[in-house]
């Protein structure tokens, strides 16, 4: 919006020519990040003694770690809410609105938001952990992503194609006769990096740093596909508009910086559904508008390890009738196994880190 107000006084020259500095993705970036932070920091306080006035609490499984029935009980969930604000009106301060990409990212994150906010609220009014049906989860996933994705196919915002990591210019296109094969693509990553993200949210900042850390990859990716000469350079698709992604991706940055002021152990909030659902959204979002999906399996890695431990938890039972894991999550394993909540939560956004880097050094590695 700023762009839009004050990049057009910059050109009449005097006192508004200082308004060009508008024009710069760096600065917009720089300063979208500081707002979604300030946002946050306005909000979260009010925030947090309202949702205490009100006990909506977050709803603790008694078949988990017996700890967090001591010490988590009666913290407030639903801290997503006030990040989703700070990000979504962050954005649309500082990217330019008229790049389809950029919306299409924004539908996806309330979409998401929206979903986990009416299972967080289902939670928190029937006193119960069960929240929405999985299968209705999914079905919403899958109506929100498909349909801003399809639009973004349809309108030719968005190619059906994949390229392939550390391949110079090898590029999977799925148009014509396969574009099924890319939507089942795309709904699977959405479905999957939101749900994986879910899991992911099980102690008291454990999820926010791999996604603060994810974006900030992000973000440099954008920059890159956004960039002609970047992205010929380093032989990335070329995506129009893609730069003002970097913008949104700092907002998520901000945003998380700002949650994990009253996140970090011990908690005086949750993130609930809300949160996470939306932003593992709208991480699978950026990797599809860049053009760099299957990099999210590196970028992601935590939250990857997070689903695989659950999912082959889940098929030994069923199978061998035997558990592989002390307790699924796998974060809950070294819980079990006696390791302390911050070491468990800052080995994973270690390896959160060396993950990104790995990813990012890609780029040179074609």
């Amino acid at each position: 919006m700023l762009y839009h107000l004050l990049v057009p006084l910059s050109e009449s020259g005097g006192a508004f020519g200082a308004f060009n500095v508008f024009r710069y993705v760096s600065f917009r970036t720089a300063w979208a990040l500081i707002t979604a932070l300030g946002f946050c920091y306005l909000l979260y306080p009010a925030f947090i003694r309202w949702m205490q006035r009100q006990r909506m609490e977050q709803i603790i499984r008694t078949d988990g770690p017996d700890s967090h029935l001591l010490n988590k009980a009666g913290t407030p969930t639903m801290g997503g809410v006030p990040m989703l604000v700070g990000i979504t009106l962050s954005a649309l301060m500082w990217c330019r609105l008229d790049q389809p990409v950029v919306w299409i990212a924004l539908f996806v994150l309330v979409g998401y938001g929206a979903i986990g906010f009416y299972d967080d609220w289902k939670k928190v009014m029937e006193r119960s952990s069960d929240g929405l049906a999985g299968r209705m989860k999914i079905l919403f996933q899958v109506l929100i992503g498909g349909g801003a994705f399809g639009w973004g196919w349809y309108a030719g915002v968005i190619e059906p194609i994949v390229p392939l990591p550390f391949l110079k210019e090898i590029v999977l296109d799925f148009s014509g006769p396969y574009v099924w094969i890319w939507v089942l693509f795309v709904l699977f990553l959405l479905v999957g990096a939101s749900n994986a993200v879910n899991l992911t949210d099980g102690l008291d900042g454990l999820a926010i740093g791999p996604v603060m850390t994810s974006a900030v990859c992000y973000g440099i990716l954008a920059y890159v596909a956004g960039h002609v000469g970047f992205a010929d350079y380093l032989s990335v698709p070329y995506v129009d508009g893609a730069s003002e992604l970097t913008i949104l991706a700092m907002c998520l940055v901000g945003a998380g910086l700002g949650f994990l002021w009253y996140n970090a152990y011990p908690a005086q909030i949750f993130m609930g559904d809300v949160g996470s659902l939306a932003l593992g959204g709208v991480l699978g979002s950026l990797a599809l508008l860049t053009h760099h999906e299957l990099l999210l399996a590196v970028i992601g890695g935590v939250f990857v390890m997070e689903a695989l431990s659950v999912i082959l938890q889940v098929g030994s039972y069923k199978l061998r009738g035997k558990r592989i894991f002390a307790m699924a999550p796998i974060h809950h394993h070294y819980e079990k196994q006696g390791w302390s909540e911050p070491k468990i939560i800052v080995r994973f956004w270690i390896i959160s880190i060396l993950l990104a880097l790995v990813a990012l050094s890609t780029l040179k590695l074609r």
